[in-house]
């Protein structure tokens, strides 16, 4: 919209309409001592500017772009500080960073989200035996406070809000919090012993901002099982282990428990998961 200039004096309606802004905003501006009408009339009380003084408000509409507040504009103009300026963005700067992270954090969970919903959809039946490869992954996790194995699920859930506790000590979003594992101890798995180990999340590179001490589990052959119940867990890790005995494959790392996806949206008395066990195997040996 244009505004046909007549003169230097504006009305704060022709002010507005020339910087594509509102009457109520430069009341406000008026308000705050930020940018005050050059001259008021007395007898109406209507608010007059200075076309010069569309310098003040570009400025003051440059300094918001930048992410400052107008207590913040307010006090840089009263104190005339570049210094203060330069703090003030500093600060704007930082406070950017940790959005972005935090948005780059959400962005790969929903990602992790979307594969796991399409690995269920296109995973094998429950209780089925599969050999694959799994590439590369971190992880971060705490030794299992208990040994939910001994006990029940109620165990597993207190080992998970151990680490939830954990991680968000560590100032990491719950949302990152959901792409959980659990392992055993490769010789106790070979062993047919069920004594849980570590409790986990499957990280990514956007967590190394926070500097977390992450292990590496290796790309490699794994034989899987997948299951739709927690409860199912120990009868399904023995056929697997049964499965790599029989086969002649070597066990060569820990036992992973998988969380693939949860369903809790279909059961509120119990977590729902869809799980993915595996174990790492060697083909160079002929048995474990």
């Amino acid at each position: 919209m244009r505004c046909r200039i007549e003169g230097s004096l504006l009305s704060i309606g022709k002010m507005a309409a020339m910087n594509h802004t509102t009457i109520p905003t430069l009341r406000h501006y008026d308000k705050l001592g930020l940018l005050k009408p050059s001259h008021v009339d007395i007898n109406t009380g209507y608010r007059y500017y200075d076309i010069q003084q569309n310098a003040r408000f570009d400025l003051i509409e440059y300094m918001k772009e930048l992410g400052m507040s107008l207590k913040e504009i307010a006090s840089v103009l009263d104190c005339h500080d570049s210094a203060l300026v330069e703090t003030i963005l500093a600060q704007k700067n930082e406070q950017i960073h940790r959005q972005i992270r935090g948005l780059k954090l959400r962005h790969d969970a929903i990602e992790r989200a979307i594969s796991s919903l399409e690995r269920y959809r296109k995973s094998p039946a429950t209780g089925t035996i599969s050999l694959e490869y799994i590439d590369r992954r971190l992880i971060y996790g705490i030794p299992c406070p208990e040994d939910f194995y001994a006990h029940d699920i109620s165990s597993y859930e207190r080992d998970l809000l151990y680490l939830r506790h954990d991680l968000m000590d560590k100032g990491i979003p719950q949302i990152h919090t959901y792409s959980v594992g659990t392992s055993i101890k490769k010789d106790d798995y070979a062993s047919g012993i069920f004594r849980a180990d570590r409790v986990f999340i499957f990280a990514d590179k956007a967590l190394e901002d926070y500097h977390l001490s992450m292990d590496i589990i290796d790309s490699g052959m794994y034989a899987c099982i997948y299951l739709d119940s927690y409860d199912k867990e120990i009868e399904g890790a023995s056929m697997l282990l049964s499965h790599c005995k029989s086969e002649g494959l070597s066990i060569c790392g820990d036992y992973i428990c998988e969380v693939l996806t949860e369903f809790n949206v279909f059961d509120d008395e119990k977590r729902g998961m869809f799980l993915r066990l595996q174990v790492p195997v060697d083909f160079s040996r002929k048995r474990i």
